[in-house]
């Protein structure tokens, strides 16, 4: 081995130690270029690679890898190692060939004495009953076996990853105290620090999908922004864009339905070389923004790259032929999504739709079965969100059957439940329902006051056609929509984003410690600059900021002092952040300090359009006159979700 190849590969082998994944791919790579590797250090070019979301190097690394233990005969090794290659092919969703990787690991085991190495092949075949098969009894037993192998052997990760499993099991099964419990004792052992950082990322995941899936979604929005902090910590790429999915999926039943958006996107950009069923999830989160907001075509697209990615899209499909006027084709939907799945919690998530779509059909047998479904469910699994939804779907057939006092019980009951999981979507529909069934009470004033708070709600987060909806109905009953707020009315205001670039490297290259106290500097100096030229901050979310001024000409030389003053520090310090800055006018409904709209969506898109140190300006916001820098021609871009192309400046401010 050179004497340059040996320094590479030991510096390599150092940045491995110290997770710094980027560096250690890099290093790595020019080594096995140069030279062969042996197999313990083509395993860490492989953990080097699928840290950095290079799925495929990764795949690469890790075969090689395997043929150097089975050269030496070290079975157990290979053995792991073909678990590993079997994972990452099940994550391509090539299941015949990850199938194939486990067999050939079970035939290395069989013949081994004991070891600890058979204990991880129980903990994937664990993993593979459940969320492969649905066999929750194969799954409990294999996890079982596999945490009597890792406390025999003394092996912590073993044994938190199938106390993890097993927990997840029995959560599915219905026993959600104890597998809980379970979960909570396993997500301690990753929170501390006593596991890979591998481990730790699997079991937060774990545990972000079963709150999740219990539709504890406070407990799944801790868990996530807890994963986010870690990821960033680790400067990893693959596992941010896994934690993206779950912050969009969030941040749509919390309302926050632009930063919903934004992650979903980047979730997509991220993960569709590195994990296609989360990358069909986001695809999947971008169908529901589209439909709640009314933008029927932007669901389908989405809907459709879901379903083309391998994740059945339902029930937003079937929702969505309903939107469309084909109930028959909605009833097709659901049906056969609701034949094909057996797992409680996955139907609870398609018998909503199944109550709403029967009804539409006139099919009250049908709404029935279902409403009664999810109320047992909701019942055997205790949480807030599957009980509000169950309240919700019995209000609904109460309404469909003339009893008022039925459907009003349900609906005053899902309203409460919604509103204390923090969901307004569905608090505004919960409202509709209350409406509904004070009108057959003849609680005429009842019904309005609520259609009102319904209309307000849906206006705030942008559910047009909802909106619309229920304004119709206040005509109708002769009423108007309730004034709106100075503080939430519709304003046409210039919007700016900008959004540090490649900070996930940053964070690597620097520490956690001086990320910190970059961010702040940044934080600070950036503030002080929309004070200057007259921004109001309306969000800060990471490292980026949403701020809104009266007109163009002082959002311009907001971003252009931005750019500048950020250059003058690189300059003199040798050293500032890179960031690239969006503007856009148009209208925005205004809630607190944020605003919602059509229009800060397109802001939001411009500015991810830009490259470092990039000013990017629809050219209706740019001023008339007065403007001091020069600008490049005009480009017309076309942006998801808006229906004209808009056209896009670049602002030269050097």
């Amino acid at each position: 081995m050179s004497h340059i190849a040996d320094d590479t590969l030991q510096a390599g082998r150092e940045a491995v130690g110290r997770h710094a994944w980027r560096e250690a791919y890099d290093l790595l790579d020019a080594a096995a270029a140069a030279v062969p590797l042996s197999p313990e250090d083509l395993e860490a070019l492989s953990a080097a690679a699928w840290w950095t979301g290079r799925l495929d190097s990764c795949i690469a690394a890790r075969e090689r890898a395997f043929a150097g233990y089975m050269g030496a005969e070290s079975r157990p090794r290979a053995a792991i190692v073909a678990m590993a290659v079997a994972k990452d092919y099940y994550a391509k969703r090539s299941s015949s060939i990850g199938n194939a990787w486990v067999a050939r690991a079970e035939r290395l085991l069989a013949d081994e004495p004991a070891c600890v190495e058979q204990g991880y092949l129980e903990r994937l075949l664990s993993v593979i009953a459940f969320e492969g098969n649905g066999d929750f009894e194969a799954a409990l037993t294999h996890g079982q076996r596999a945490l009597e192998i890792g406390t025999r052997f003394g092996d912590r990760e073993l044994q938190a990853l199938a106390l993890h499993d097993q927990g997840r099991v029995l959560v599915a099964k219905g026993d959600v105290a104890r597998g809980m419990a379970m979960i909570d004792e396993a997500t301690v052992a990753a929170v501390s620090g006593e596991l890979s950082p591998y481990h730790t990322g699997v079991i937060y995941c774990n545990t972000i999908t079963a709150c999740k899936e219990l539709a504890d979604y406070r407990r799944a929005g801790d868990w996530t922004d807890a994963a986010k902090r870690w990821c960033e910590r680790q400067a990893i790429a693959g596992f941010p864009g896994m934690c993206r999915v779950y912050r969009a999926s969030i941040m749509l039943v919390r309302g926050a339905w632009v930063e919903a958006e934004v992650e979903a996107r980047l979730a997509c950009d991220e993960l569709v070389e590195f994990n296609l069923s989360y990358a069909a999830e986001a695809f999947y989160e971008l169908g529901e923004i589209g439909m709640r907001r009314g933008d029927l075509a932007t669901a389908h697209e989405a809907f459709r790259q879901a379903h083309e990615l391998g994740r059945d899209p339902q029930p937003g499909l079937a929702l969505l032929r309903l939107a469309e006027g084909k109930t028959d084709g909605a009833s097709a939907c659901i049906e056969q999504a609701l034949d094909e799945e057996s797992r409680a919690l996955h139907r609870a998530r398609l018998l909503p739709a199944q109550v709403e779509i029967a009804l539409a059909a006139a099919d009250l047998a049908k709404a029935r079965a279902a409403a009664g479904e999810l109320d047992a469910i909701a019942k055997t699994y205790g949480s807030d969100a599957l009980d509000a939804a169950a309240c919700s779907a019995r209000s609904m057939i109460a309404l469909a059957e003339d009893d008022g006092r039925e459907a009003v019980q349900n609906a005053r009951h899902a309203l409460r439940l919604w509103q204390e999981v923090g969901a307004p979507f569905e608090v505004a529909h919960a409202r509709m329902l209350l409406a509904s069934a004070y009108l057959i009470e003849d609680n005429a004033d009842g019904a309005v006051l609520e259609l009102q708070a319904a209309a307000t709600g849906f206006a705030r987060l942008g559910a047009v056609p909802d909106s619309r909806h229920a304004r119709e109905q206040l005509e109708a009953l002769g009423a108007t929509p309730t004034a709106i707020n100075p503080a939430e009315k519709k304003q046409t205001r210039t919007f700016m984003f900008t959004d540090i670039v490649r900070s996930t490297s940053l964070v690597e290259a620097i520490g956690d410690e001086a990320w910190a106290a970059l961010l702040r500097w940044h934080d600070e100096t950036l503030r002080r600059l929309f004070a200057v030229h007259g921004g109001d901050e309306a969000n800060h979310t990471g490292d980026g900021f949403f701020v809104a001024f009266d007109d163009g000409l002082p959002a311009i030389d907001c971003a252009v002092a931005i750019q500048r003053t950020l250059a003058d520090h690189r300059r003199q310090h040798g050293f500032a952040p890179e960031v690239r800055i969006g503007v856009h006018v148009g209208s925005g409904t205004r809630s607190g300090r944020n605003y919602h709209g059509k229009d800060v969506h397109a802001a939001a898109r411009i500015v991810a359009l830009g490259e470092a140190g990039e000013i990017l300006v629809s050219r209706t916001a740019l001023p008339d006159s007065q403007l001091r820098y020069d600008v490049s021609e005009p480009r017309s871009i076309a942006l998801k979700g808006v229906s004209r192309p808009v056209e896009v400046v670049r602002i030269d401010w050097r």
